[in-house]
């Protein structure tokens, strides 16, 4: 029996086999826990339906996490389908295409209210609902980026939003202790996913993450085995962190110019 047998719990974000969300699933099934889905609209159900059958999932529901009366419909199946749940999954941002390069200044009034509201109010709405469902307690996890605390070009108006994140998590993580439900975040490494695709020079970015960290670029099985114990027991009197999974990217100052070509 895996660490995870008899917890249930809720993965938001999952769009295709490439997805971090993906890898943090496959490692969850792999300790024996329940999972459910929700993907953001419904041109996606064709790809996460065949992942959720992977891990044996029975539960797929499409939510617009804009929304708060679909929000509040998904968690109504939620409590009909597991009845409580044990943790909880947030790997969603988006910003328009067209803010995800050139310059920050030049970002959109309506650009950066999406960004904010589907990247981080969403982690606030979802985790409302969600604690209602851990009466014994619980884990809530979100998926961050070193953009967040120092300036990534081009990734822009998703920095500001991934910084309120990190935040959001800090304050859930206060409102939420007495609840017995932890809040943290993992700090990611680039990875090719659909969201990255969107981030104007990110191979470029990858390339030099994977040259200037210490252990190089990381995979969606890093960033899972982090979750194991972010999400599990082990972790039951930690909240409120940011967990770097990013080779050690985050600790580098200045570059071995030798390795980066410099």
């Amino acid at each position: 029996m895996g660490s995870f047998a008899g917890k249930r719990g809720l993965i938001f974000g999952v769009a295709n086999k490439n997805s971090i969300a993906w890898g943090i699933a496959q490692a969850l099934a792999e300790e024996g826990a329940e999972l459910g889905f929700s993907y953001a609209g419904a041109f996606l159900e064709k790809r996460v339906m065949p992942l959720a059958e992977q891990v044996g999932s029975r539960f797929v529901e499409e939510c617009d996490v804009t929304d708060d009366g679909a929000i509040d419909e998904l968690f109504e199946k939620v409590g009909d389908q597991f009845g409580n749940l044990d943790f909880l999954v947030h790997s969603i941002a988006f910003a328009p295409r067209e803010d995800l390069g050139g310059r920050f200044v030049d970002t959109s009034r309506e650009g950066f209210r999406v960004a904010l509201d589907i990247s981080c109010y969403s982690l606030v709405a979802l985790a409302k609902r969600a604690v209602p469902l851990m009466p014994e307690g619980g884990s809530i996890m979100a998926m961050t980026y070193y953009g967040a605390e120092k300036v990534t070009p081009n990734y822009n108006v998703m920095g500001v939003a991934k910084a309120a994140l990190e935040a959001t998590v800090r304050y859930l993580a206060w409102d939420l202790g007495a609840d017995q439900v932890r809040v943290n975040a993992i700090s990611a490494g680039p990875i090719k996913t659909l969201a990255s695709a969107g981030v104007s020079g990110f191979r470029k970015s990858l390339g030099y993450v994977g040259s200037v960290a210490p252990m190089g670029n990381v995979t969606q099985a890093d960033v899972g085995n982090a979750a194991r114990f972010l999400l599990g027991d082990w972790a039951q009197k930690v909240t409120g962190e940011v967990v770097y999974v990013d080779g050690g990217y985050n600790i580098m100052g200045a570059p071995d110019l030798d390795a980066v070509g410099g």
